[in-house]
C-alpha cells in the first residue's frame, strides 16, 4: 500500500523538512477523506522517516448526531487501521506500537455566542488550541494538518476575490512553526483514488455540500468550470503558488534583515520609524509583519499592514493604530512600538501636608515634602526646590495633567502642560501618570521639569522644600 518515494506527498516532506528523524508527530484526524488519506500515508512512513506518530480528534459539537459518529468512526479507524505494525530494516525487524488517539471536545456554538464571532472562526481557534495544548502535554514538535491542492486553490480564489497582495496569492503556508501540511501539492482526486483502490473507510461532513459557505460556492460551482478550461488547474495552481511562495519569501527575507534591530521591552517591541518609513511599500508592509509575528501574531490584513507603515511615515509623534489580537502600534515620536492595547492610565489625586515631612508614591515618581527655610541659593536642578509657604493658595495636592494647566520655569516662558510635554517627548500614554503639584490657583511645580517661578521662596523666606527622585 506504500506510494512510491516520488509522490506528491513525500517530495514536499523532503523539500521543507517536515519531519526530522526523531519527531513527535501530532496529526489531526477529522474523519475525512483528507485527513485519514494523511494519517494512514504517515503511519506507513514513520519506519522509514523514523518518527512517532500520535493522532488527535475535536468534536466541534456543531452537528449532532453526525458530530459524535465522527468522532467515533476515527476511534474505529485508529484502533482498526493504525495498530501495532513489525517492519523489516538492514538492521533487523522492529515492532512499532500502535497510534495513539487524543479526543478533544468544547462546546463551538456557545462560544461563538459568548465572544460576539463566528462559528466558524470559533471552530478553528478551538480546534488549534486543542492541537497546540495536547502537542504541548505530549512533547509533539510537530502538528499536521491535511490541507491539500484543492484547498490551496480554493483559497488562492477566495483571496483573489477579497482582494490581496502577494503574500495573499501565496496560499496556505506549507510549514508555521509547530504546524506541517504535507498534502498542500496533493490534489483531492489523487486523495480519493487512493482511499477507493486501498477500500480505506472515511467519512463525508455533510455540511460541505452547502454552498452557503464561500469556500463550498468555490469548490462546487467555480472550480469545475476552471477545470473545464485547464484540466490540470490543480497542479498548475500549486506550481504557480510556489512560485509566487518563493518571491514573496524573498522580499521577506529583506524585511526580516531590516527589523533584527528591533528592541523587546517587556511585551512590547521597538524599532525606530525611519527603519519602516524610508523602505519601499513592499519591503515596508514585511517589516511590519515580521514585527508582529516575533509577538506570535498573525493574520493581519493588508489594510492593517498598511495603516502601520503610515503610522511610520506620518507628522503625528503620538499617534496610534489599533489592531487584531489586542494589539496596537504606537507612535513615541521617533519610535514605533508594537505591543498589547493599553488604556491611559490617570494618576489619582493625593493630598499634600505643607507642614510635616512625608513621601507620596506618584507613579514612577516618589516625591517628599517638609517644612524648611528658604536656603540663600536655590539648588541646582527640576528635581529639588523650595517654594514659598505662604504664597500657597488652598489645600495643597500632587494631580495628573488638567486641560489648560500652564506654569513658567524658571529663566523660560510660559507654557502649557501639553506643550512641555510634548516638547520633551513624554510619550502620550505616560502623560496621564506625570505627577503635578498643584494648590486651588494651578500648577505650582511639577517634577523633572521645575517649579513655577512665581511661587520659588526668597531666601530665609517660610516655605515647603520638595525634593524628587523619579524609578526607571
Amino acid at each position: 500500500m506504500y506510494q512510491s518515494p516520488d509522490s506528491a506527498m513525500n517530495e514536499l516532506l523532503a523539500r521543507f523538512h517536515m519531519i526530522p528523524p526523531g519527531s513527535r508527530v501530532l496529526c489531526a484526524v477529522s474523519g475525512g477523506a483528507d485527513s485519514i488519506y494523511l494519517l494512514h500515508r504517515l503511519y506507513l512512513l514513520r519506519s522509514m522517516l523514523d518518527f512517532e506518530l500520535i493522532a488527535a480528534h475535536y468534536n466541534h459539537k456543531l452537528r449532532g448526531e453526525e458530530s459524535d459518529r465522527d468522532e467515533q468512526f476515527v476511534r474505529d479507524f485508529v484502533r482498526g487501521w493504525c495498530g501495532e505494525e513489525r517492519v523489516s530494516g538492514p538492521h533487523g525487524s522492529k515492532t512499532l506500537p500502535p497510534v495513539a488517539l487524543v479526543v478533544g471536545s468544547g462546546p463551538v456554538a456557545e462560544e461563538a455566542r459568548r465572544l460576539g464571532a463566528g462559528v466558524e472562526e470559533t471552530a478553528r481557534a478551538m480546534r488549534y488550541a486543542f492541537l497546540e495544548e495536547t502537542a504541548a502535554a505530549l512533547g509533539c514538535d510537530r502538528i499536521a494538518t491535511a490541507h491539500n491542492a484543492d484547498d490551496n486553490a480554493e483559497t488562492l480564489l477566495l483571496h483573489l476575490a477579497r482582494g490581496t497582495g502577494l503574500h495573499g496569492l501565496t496560499g496556505i503556508p506549507p510549514v508555521r512553526g509547530k504546524l506541517i501540511r504535507p498534502l498542500l501539492t496533493t490534489s483531492r482526486a489523487v486523495i480519493e483514488d487512493y482511499l477507493r483502490r486501498y477500500r480505506i473507510p472515511h467519512v463525508e461532513d455533510s455540511t460541505n455540500r452547502d454552498d452557503a459557505y464561500s469556500r463550498n460556492k468555490v469548490r462546487h460551482q467555480v472550480l469545475p468550470v476552471l477545470k473545464e478550461i485547464n484540466p490540470w488547474l490543480i497542479p498548475r495552481t500549486a506550481e504557480t503558488i510556489g512560485s509566487l511562495r518563493e518571491d514573496d519569501a524573498y522580499l521577506q527575507a529583506i524585511a526580516d534583515h531590516e527589523v533584527q534591530c528591533a528592541v523587546r521591552r517587556g511585551g512590547e517591541l521597538v524599532l525606530p520609524v525611519v527603519r519602516i518609513a524610508g523602505q519601499p511599500g513592499p519591503i515596508a508592509v514585511r517589516m511590519v509583519r515580521a514585527l508582529l509575528a516575533e509577538l506570535d501574531a498573525y493574520q493581519f490584513s493588508a489594510a492593517h499592514l498598511r495603516a502601520v507603515t503610515a503610522l511610520c511615515r506620518g507628522g503625528d509623534p503620538s499617534a496610534a493604530v489599533d489592531l487584531p489580537h489586542g494589539l496596537t502600534a504606537r507612535r513615541v515620536y521617533g519610535d514605533l512600538v508594537l505591543g498589547p492595547r493599553q488604556e491611559a492610565a490617570v494618576l489619582a489625586v493625593r493630598p499634600l501636608d505643607p507642614d510635616r515631612e512625608q513621601t507620596i508614591e506618584a507613579g514612577p515618581w516618589r516625591i517628599t515634602c517638609r517644612p524648611a527655610a528658604a536656603p540663600a541659593a536655590h539648588p541646582e536642578g527640576p528635581n529639588h526646590v523650595f517654594l514659598a509657604r505662604d504664597a500657597l493658595s488652598g489645600p495643597l495636592v500632587i494631580r495628573p495633567r488638567q486641560t489648560g494647566d500652564a506654569v513658567t520655569l524658571p529663566r523660560r516662558g510660559r507654557k502649557t502642560l501639553k506643550k512641555l510635554f510634548i516638547d520633551a517627548h513624554v510619550p502620550r500614554l505616560e502623560r496621564g501618570t506625570w505627577p503635578v503639584l498643584a494648590d486651588a490657583g494651578g500648577p505650582l511645580y511639577i517634577p523633572g521639569f521645575g517649579p513655577d517661578a512665581a511661587h520659588l521662596a526668597a531666601p530665609g523666606e517660610r516655605a515647603v522644600e520638595i525634593w524628587t527622585e523619579k524609578s526607571d
